[in-house]
């Protein structure tokens, strides 16, 4: 005979279903491999959408996360599907040894029964825990996620803060992920669930015993537009965009550029009422042939108009990344003469660097340093700066040369000898030297912002945009 499905059956059911469609459209808009595929776009269709979805998502699961300082302690743990041990990390312990830099620690390392998957950020390795086979890019994504999110928390990411604010760090892990999926990973929508940590908020809980877990369910959660909460207000309407390159170089001892390719990433801060809905357009868009885009940027129109159209979140997010590869567009915006020489059978040598600005646009180059890793036979070094000061350590062989701003009228040199230990053969190979400097209002790949517009709302905000170039890794060498 027929039963009835009891009311609170039906409820039951209609929650799982509902929680189920949640997890569907966040993980829809986060997932790397359809990270374009916006659900807010009028092109796209649920029937687009579903297949894409089963190949990405069905496979991928993150069990734990694990964060260890550079000594090696685990600090911090957290478990979603299931317990991992932590002797799981022996296997990122024996690769980091082998590393000579943190940087260089793989970050894929397979193991017989886990895939650990890890990123290096403010001197903290985060280690996902990973059992079945699953798109890298996956993981290390939402690794950059999590690091950025607690730094918007808690205005840095280190080991002290994290340590300080641990349950709510706990709490914002529990919301970003569901069951091992990413679930809720927009700042905006975090906030609402778990209250940034302030100390009358600290105050408080400590009195009533309350947390910082919201009551209500985001407002934004459930819409098309899970980036941005509903019913924003300012009294200031203000959008800032800051576009942010780095150059990797490797200059070889002539000058030439070896290799030379830059980074750039478009930085938001928006800060707008209602449900703004803007478009950029650049002066020189053929230049962004590899972009990654926040899923918020309408992918069609980009790919047919080469124009970004998007209903941005509210406050500061990463509008895209690109990256520019082919050296004939890399300009190289410093140079670096050098006379780095050792005699055989002597106790010196000779050491003469001076830097100069080279197709910097008339811009000045600022916040310059010089660091070199000398030979083990240079004991010491006494050296002459025309500018800024220098350090030399006698056990880590590091020298640090803090130049500041180069004026091109009078450039910048270091000169001086370098004392080598007795009977010491030659060394094999001159030091190399990394720099560090910034441009202010340049961005070096030549890319520049048209014109910023707004449509759906009536009044009219104040726009600016900044642009700055940095070194990443910039080697010369000598």
């Amino acid at each position: 005979m027929y039963k009835k499905k009891r009311p609170y059956l039906r409820n039951r059911q209609a929650q799982e279903q509902k929680k189920n469609s949640t997890r569907f459209q966040r993980t829809a808009a986060f997932t790397p491999g359809i990270k374009n595929t916006n659900l807010n776009d009028k092109f796209m269709g649920p029937k687009n959408i579903i297949p894409l979805l089963k190949l990405s998502i069905a496979p991928t699961m993150i069990h734990s996360l694990f964060l260890i300082n550079p000594s090696g302690d685990i600090f911090l743990e957290k478990h979603w599907k299931s317990v991992v041990s932590r002797s799981v990390c022996d296997y990122f312990f024996e690769a980091q040894e082998r590393a000579s830099e943190a940087e260089n620690v793989p970050p894929i390392i397979p193991t017989p029964h886990h895939y650990l998957l890890s990123v290096y950020r403010h001197a903290i390795f985060f280690v996902a825990v990973i059992q079945t086979e699953v798109p890298p890019l996956f993981a290390i994504e939402f690794l950059h996620r999590v690091v950025d999110t607690f730094q918007d928390y808690f205005g840095s990411c280190s080991e002290a803060v994290i340590k300080e604010n641990v349950v709510v760090v706990y709490e914002v892990l529990e919301e970003m992920l569901d069951n091992g999926f990413p679930l809720a990973t927009e700042s905006n929508i975090l906030k609402e669930l778990i209250k940034p940590p302030t100390i009358l908020r600290s105050v408080v809980n400590t009195i009533t015993g309350s947390s910082n877990v919201g009551d209500q369910l985001p407002t934004g959660q459930l819409s098309v537009v899970p980036w941005r909460r509903t019913g924003v207000k300012y009294t200031n309407n203000e959008a800032y965009f800051d576009v942010i390159e780095e150059i990797d170089a490797i200059i070889d001892k002539s000058g030439c550029t070896v290799a030379a390719e830059i980074q750039g990433v478009i930085d938001a801060c928006v800060k707008l009422s209602g449900m703004p809905d803007l478009t950029l357009s650049f002066m020189n868009p053929r230049l962004l042939d590899d972009v990654s885009f926040h899923p918020c940027v309408r992918f069609k129109r980009w790919e047919s108009e080469r124009i970004l159209s998007f209903i941005p979140p509210d406050g500061n997010f990463r509008l895209l990344s690109y990256h520019v590869s082919a050296q004939n567009l890399v300009a190289i915006p410093v140079y670096v003469k050098h006379g780095i020489s050792f005699r055989e059978g002597s106790s010196s040598g000779r050491f003469e660097v001076t830097l100069g600005p080279k197709q910097s646009m008339g811009k000045t180059v600022e916040g310059v340093t010089v660091t070199g890793q000398m030979p083990k036979g240079v004991l010491n070094m006494t050296l002459t700066p025309s500018q800024g000061t220098y350090v030399f350590d006698p056990v880590t062989k590091l020298l640090s040369w803090e130049v500041g701003k180069i004026n091109p009228q009078k450039l910048p040199s270091l000169k001086g000898t370098m004392i080598l230990q007795a009977g010491c053969s030659k060394p094999d190979e001159n030091p190399t030297l990394n720099l560090n400097f910034k441009i202010q209002q340049l961005a070096i790949s030549g890319l520049k912002v048209n014109r910023l517009d707004m449509y759906g709302e009536k009044y009219k905000p104040f726009k600016g945009i900044k642009y700055m170039t940095k070194a990443g890794k910039f080697q010369v060498r000598t």
